[in-house]
């Protein structure tokens, strides 16, 4: 008796957080980008502890020789191996990518936030700045700011970055903007809270799924958009390798047609990295918005 009268406890209910986890975690093209981007990315930052070659020896017994088992993607017009030059161009396209993506989160962040927090005048003035941004013509823009800048990571990194934050700008505002008519946000700003406050106590909590799918897909966009200057001489440049610069030997008709390996490899490394963090986005996208119904 004594045991059916016991009261069973109380079942809670998972957070949003782990409702959004299993979301992803049955979704099946995020969990195969997850399966080749991990791999690839310890692939790239461990290959000096396991490989014998470095990115810029040079082997003059070994040029243009195709993949064999001593060089396992073959070698390029000076007998650099090329396996060594997409690994390093992957860390190199990954720092660009990342360090670019968190400037611009963060500029993108705080004048989205500030548009939506700090009142109509603010509101007003930021706003015409983004949209006067966002009408310039992106290939255009990004051309002329890399020819100010010039080659080099850090050029790079600061193009890419001021290229790629208005539209996260436009979406924060968007998400803040309702929560600015809030109760508890009325009530903050009732007591003094000051807008540092209003930023980072009530608006990044509540624009956290809008940073993380903007950042992840921000990450394949970047090496795309390092990729394409690399190609065109300004981004990251010779001797330095970059999975852009190296798809610049294609540009040859001898290397496209004779030697497809010095191409095909950092080619088939930027594609597949792309496509893989952009299942992640995705599956984080759907996973972040409830309505979203996934087989």
């Amino acid at each position: 008796m004594l045991a059916n009268n016991q009261t069973k406890a109380p079942t809670t209910s998972p957070g949003p957080l782990a409702r959004a986890f299993e979301r992803f975690r049955f979704n099946r093209a995020a969990i195969f980008g997850v399966a080749i981007i991990i791999p690839t990315f310890l692939a790239i930052l461990t290959y000096p502890l396991w490989w014998s070659f470095k990115p810029n020896d040079i082997d003059l017994l070994a040029m243009n020789a195709g993949p064999s088992a001593k060089h396992w993607f073959g070698t390029d017009g000076v007998g650099r191996d090329i396996f060594a030059r997409v690994m390093d161009g992957g860390r190199i396209s990954l720092l660009v990518a990342l360090t670019s993506t968190v400037i611009s989160a963060i500029i993108g962040f705080l004048v989205g936030a500030i548009s939506a927090l700090a009142g109509r005048w603010a509101d007003a003035v930021t706003m015409r700045f983004v949209d006067l941004v966002m009408t310039l013509p992106p290939v255009i823009f990004l051309l002329v700011l890399a020819s100010i800048a010039g080659t080099g990571i850090w050029p790079t990194v600061f193009v890419i970055s001021l290229l790629s934050w208005p539209l996260l700008a436009r979406m924060v505002r968007s998400r803040l903007l309702e929560l600015r008519e809030r109760d508890f946000v009325m009530a903050a700003r009732g007591m003094g809270a000051g807008l540092p406050h209003l930023l980072f106590r009530h608006g990044l909590p509540n624009a956290i799924d809008i940073l993380v799918v903007f950042a992840t897909l921000q990450i394949a966009n970047a090496i795309l958009l390092e990729a394409g200057l690399s190609f065109l001489g300004l981004g990251i440049a010779p001797p330095a390798a970059s999975w852009g610069n190296m798809l610049n030997a294609a540009r040859s008709t001898a290397v496209l047609e004779q030697y497809p390996w010095q191409w095909l490899f950092p080619g088939g490394a930027l594609v597949t990295a792309v496509l893989a963090i952009n299942f992640i986005g995705d599956g984080l996208r759907d996973a972040f918005d409830p309505r979203a119904e996934l087989n």
